[in-house]
């Protein structure tokens, strides 16, 4: 090393005492790695703000449903009946959309150029994004003033389909988020108690999880709804939290082992080691210095979790055994009108088309969380 880089004697430091002797690298600005200044501006991406969108504008269409300007999801309209989705002012309005997005690539391209400091493209986005929340409202309230019939139709019963997809957010959001949070929960504590201490602990808790993951995990949590809650007395909302539990459990081997791993690699970290060589507990280092390191392959996993927990529902609803009437959900509406997908296929394929954006928009957000945080896939 001394032949490629010249080694010099420090004589501030020398001076004090004859003994000390002090090298220097001499390193060239050449050889440096060249710092990239837009590294920290950089986003998440178009694709990742737009599924987020789309997670959090259904959370909060369920949230306000009940101030929404849409009818109730269990009142029918017998001359709504198999009515199809109306399309004409919507139509417009969507070419409206498409017509300001090409001109938003347009302004966008034009002003980028000369824009050093990203502020006029930012401008420029809140502007379109005004202009089009304008055109959406503006289409809906034209929608409503005509009462032209229902947005998406209704089904069997004239029972408005747009009202019982925004309420049956509720139902498939609470489960899908409220079975994951209880699987990483538990199954995260097991895991990151078993990485961390090894020993008898994971010789105990490890095959019981190697277990549990050898069941069929939909036929184990259809056993479980159906002895808990496979009564015709009982009510939606227990139903709901039979289906959380049940789904719940399925998640938790799948949490476990994912924290085990990530505990396993993290734990032989050098800021660990020195944590415990200070004499921090064992509790201490395990929640403060390995789990912030082990939440964002939980999270990548959990939100690919919670897709699969709301299609689950969906297959539950198919037997009998999700969600009950009256109550809504993405999947006793698909489990419900499947009968009539020849004669009027948009009481399913609307609701499966959303279905369908929802599982997608949570595996992208998926995969932006482990590349953000480069979780790496040999570990998962």
């Amino acid at each position: 090393m001394s032949d490629h880089y010249p080694v010099g004697r420090d004589t501030s430091v020398t001076h004090l005492d004859p003994s000390l002797e002090v090298t220097a690298l001499a390193i060239t600005a050449e050889e440096l790695e060249p710092v990239d200044p837009n590294a920290r501006r950089r986003g998440i991406g178009l694709a990742a703000w737009l599924s987020l969108g789309w997670i959090v504008g259904l959370a909060a269409l369920a949230l306000i449903a009940p101030f929404l300007p849409i009818p109730d999801p269990e009142v029918s309209e017998a001359l709504l009946a198999r009515q199809g989705p109306v399309v004409n002012q919507w139509l417009l309005g969507l070419g409206a959309l498409a017509v300001l997005g090409v001109a938003y690539l347009l302004v966008v391209s034009v002003v980028r150029r000369g824009d050093q400091t990203g502020e006029r493209t930012r401008a420029v986005r809140v502007v379109f994004g005004v202009v089009a929340a304008v055109v959406l409202l503006a289409t809906l309230a034209v929608h409503v003033s005509r009462n032209q019939g229902s947005l998406l139709g209704a089904d069997t019963l004239g029972r408005d389909m747009l009202s019982r997809i925004v309420y049956g957010t509720r139902s498939s959001f609470a489960i899908g988020f409220g079975a994951v949070a209880f699987g990483m929960v538990i199954g995260g504590f097991l895991g990151l108690v078993t990485g961390y201490f090894r020993g008898r602990v994971d010789g105990i808790i490890t095959p019981a999880m190697t277990i549990l993951l050898a069941i069929p995990q939909f036929v184990l949590a259809l056993a479980l709804v159906t002895v808990l809650a496979s009564g015709d007395d009982t009510s939606s909302s227990r139903r709901i939290m039979v289906v959380i539990l049940g789904l719940g459990v399925v998640s938790i081997p799948i949490l476990g082992r994912i924290t085990r791993a990530n505990t396993l690699v993290w734990s032989e970290r050098e800021f660990v080691l020195a944590s415990r060589a200070m004499g921090a507990k064992s509790w201490r280092t395990m929640f403060r210095e390995v789990l912030p390191n082990v939440v964002p392959a939980m999270m990548s996993i959990a939100l690919l979790g919670v897709g699969i927990a709301i299609v689950a529902e969906g297959g539950l609803s198919l037997f009998g055994v999700g969600v009950q009437l009256p109550t809504p959900s993405w999947g006793n509406i698909i489990a419900e009108n499947r009968d009539q997908l020849r004669r009027s296929p948009h009481m399913v394929m609307i609701t499966v088309i959303v279905l369908f954006i929802t599982v997608l928009a949570l595996n992208y957000l998926a995969d932006v969380v482990a590349k953000r945080f480069e979780v790496r896939e040999s570990v998962l």
